[in-house]
């Protein structure tokens, strides 16, 4: 059972920047698939970015070349760096995880792959 805790959002003015973790506190995230979603006031659920637990990454069009997500095995964590943040990236972020059990094929962007999540934290972006 992953326990999934999400921290390092906040607010920020556009073209800022904030780097988000998640932590497993339960148990190991290396052999996981971990992703990035978000929903935004009034928007739908949507995939932000995941990587595998083989180390390939995935992103959404709408944050490639801004948004960068990386795994530190030792600490445990999953991160998404967030650089030129535009308002439209104002959301509610969550760390999603698929189990280690699972098979290593996944559709990265859809919501029912992973059996795991955060609480979610909270990104503003505004001037």
């Amino acid at each position: 059972q992953l326990q999934l805790v999400e921290s390092g959002g906040g607010s920020v003015q556009p073209g800022g920047s904030l780097k988000l973790s998640c932590t497993a506190s339960s148990s190991s995230l290396v052999n996981s698939d971990v992703a990035w979603f978000r929903q935004g006031p009034g928007k739908e659920r949507e995939a932000v970015s995941s990587i595998s637990r083989r180390g390939n990454t995935y992103i959404a069009t709408t944050v490639m070349g801004r948004f960068t997500i990386s795994r530190d095995t030792v600490k445990n964590t999953v991160y998404l760096q967030m650089n030129n943040m535009r308002p439209e990236d104002t959301a509610v972020y969550y760390c999603a995880a698929r189990g280690a059990e699972s098979s290593p094929r996944y559709l990265w962007g859809m919501a029912v792959e992973y059996d795991y999540w955060g609480q979610g934290t909270q990104v503003t972006v505004s001037s």
